[in-house]
């Protein structure tokens, strides 16, 4: 029973075996005849997958990636593989080869090269509009700088792009593929290998082949924009250079109207009208370069300036601090913004942007005379002295120094360092009634009445419609004695300022 049990199972146990077997051959052979898909595919393109080197100054390797040969002596990468080298050469075969840029598309991140005496075949063009997810695909390439590699894989997505479509695929691309060759089982070029998601799963991407046959009409259409602008900055720069605001105008306002999509273009005219005191049409050119371009620092920071010069203070500083976030490293941002916080009387904040503003620049005379005035507002008077002694070093003609220092030496009561200070301001600018004010008061409060009295009428000679100066002077009348002086002021106080003649009459003129 037992032995006729086993007897006929056997037979069931062979058919199961021979079942087996077959299906393993059938499984060995579809692996034979990829493994043999895959070996034709790469013996067919080898010769025409090249290393592409781009080289710095000094010709040393400065980054390298991987080139399909698509004609005579042309090879076609992507441009990230070239940005930043100063020369180039290609290896193909262990020999090396020079060459040149032919075209550049920098917005799809395709370029190709010429490379004279590369005797390297092309290969054939194929096209994605018939790939269906699931077909099979080979990457060749020269990752991280070794020999001639192969992946293959399927197409595991497809991406509709302008003139073609993106390939997402299983084949593996590393660091050192971007510009290699994504091929079909006919060994066609499907395209460049150019990007992978690294640690994602089956994340590599290539570039479609439509993209390398438009080449040659995209890069001359973006060429025939370059030269465009360029011609238009040839015109514009001298006027730029001789300060020839009305020129600059004239020409930048034709510039926007051929080109309203140049953030270059309106760039110029906003500046144009910044220089020609236009401020309002000065910040719509720059708010329309930056809504075409919103990373152009230049205009955030000149936009800023055009709302400090309109008294847009917190629209000042929200643009300036924009320009900031792109480039923490200019100083006229940081200026300018520190003038803004002046303006609305933040001055712990002006302090800090005049102090970024002079650790990128320390000989920038304005920084210090504003850091100057921001201490002054909020009493640190020593720093104050120091910032403005520090200005006038750089600039020892600067008036607006002199007085601010002057001002500062009073607040601190070194009343003879305030009448130095404000006597070379009146060297520099006789016509300065700030300053012959505050050394009328500078001398009153050493009791030099009869020199605060001429300060007060040499004030009052450059404006004589200053009611503060009138009063000072009939104050300083009534201390030295004059009261017939401090009348004949109160006589012209009425009519300037009832206010201070009311004051001046209680002060000086009504019985005690």
């Amino acid at each position: 029973m037992v032995t006729d049990a086993i007897g006929g199972g056997g037979k069931s146990v062979k058919r199961a075996i021979q079942a087996i077997v077959g299906l393993l051959c059938l499984v060995f052979s579809v692996h034979a005849i990829a493994d043999s898909a895959a070996s034709q595919v790469f013996e067919k393109v080898a010769p025409s997958v090249v290393e592409v080197l781009s080289l710095d100054t000094t010709g040393k390797p400065h980054a390298l990636g991987s080139g399909v040969v698509i004609a005579h002596n042309e090879v076609a990468t992507n441009c990230h593989v070239l940005d930043g080298g100063a020369a180039y050469k290609v290896r193909s075969q262990g020999k090396d080869y020079t060459a040149r840029i032919r075209y550049r598309d920098r917005q799809r991140d395709i370029c190709s090269l010429v490379v004279r005496g590369l005797k390297a075949p092309p290969v054939s063009l194929g096209n994605t509009a018939s790939l269906k997810v699931g077909d099979p695909v080979y990457a060749v390439g020269t990752p991280e700088g070794l020999e001639l590699t192969l992946s293959q894989g399927i197409i595991s997505s497809l991406r509709d792009v302008g003139g073609g479509r993106y390939i997402q695929t299983t084949a593996a691309i590393s660091h050192g593929s971007s510009g290699g060759g994504l091929f079909d089982s006919q060994g066609r070029l499907l395209g460049l290998t150019s990007f992978y998601i690294d640690g994602g799963q089956q994340l590599n991407f290539a570039l479609p082949v439509e993209w390398i046959k438009a080449l040659p009409q995209r890069a001359t259409q973006q060429a025939a924009k370059r030269q465009s602008q360029i011609k238009w900055l040839v015109v514009a720069d001298p006027f730029f250079s001789k300060h020839d605001w009305p020129g600059l105008l004239a020409l930048s306002q034709r510039w926007v109207k051929v080109q309203p999509n140049n953030a270059k273009a309106w760039r110029y005219l906003g500046y144009a009208y910044l220089n020609t005191r236009q401020y309002s049409k000065a910040i719509d050119a720059y708010r329309q370069a930056l809504r075409i371009d919103p990373k152009i620092m230049g205009a955030w920071n000149n936009l800023g300036l055009a709302y400090n010069d309109t008294r847009q203070y917190s629209k000042a500083i929200d643009a300036l601090r924009q320009a900031l976030r792109i480039d923490p490293k200019i100083m006229g941002a940081w200026f300018n913004l520190g003038v803004a916080y002046n303006n609305t009387r933040q001055y712990s904040k002006a302090i800090d942007a005049f102090r970024q503003a002079l650790r990128i620049d320390p000989k920038i005379m304005g920084a210090w005379n504003n850091l100057g005035v921001a201490y002054n507002n909020t009493r640190q008077y020593s720093k104050a002295i120091d910032a403005f002694r520090q200005a006038l070093r750089i600039d020892p003609k600067i008036m607006g120094a002199w007085n601010n220092l002057g001002v500062a030496y009073n607040n601190t009561r070194q009343y003879s360092k305030a009448i130095d200070a404000f006597r070379q301001a009146l060297r520099i600018n006789p016509k300065n009634a700030f300053a012959w004010n505050y050394l009328g008061l500078a001398y009153e409060d050493t009791r030099q009445y009869s020199k605060a009295i001429d300060a007060y009428r040499q004030s009052l000679r450059i404006n004589s419609k200053n009611a503060n100066a009138w009063f000072l002077l009939g104050l300083a009348y009534s201390v030295n004695g004059q009261n017939g002086q401090v009348i004949n002021v109160y006589e012209r106080l009425k009519v300037l300022s009832p206010k201070l003649a009311d004051k001046l009459f209680n002060i000086a003129i009504a019985p005690k």
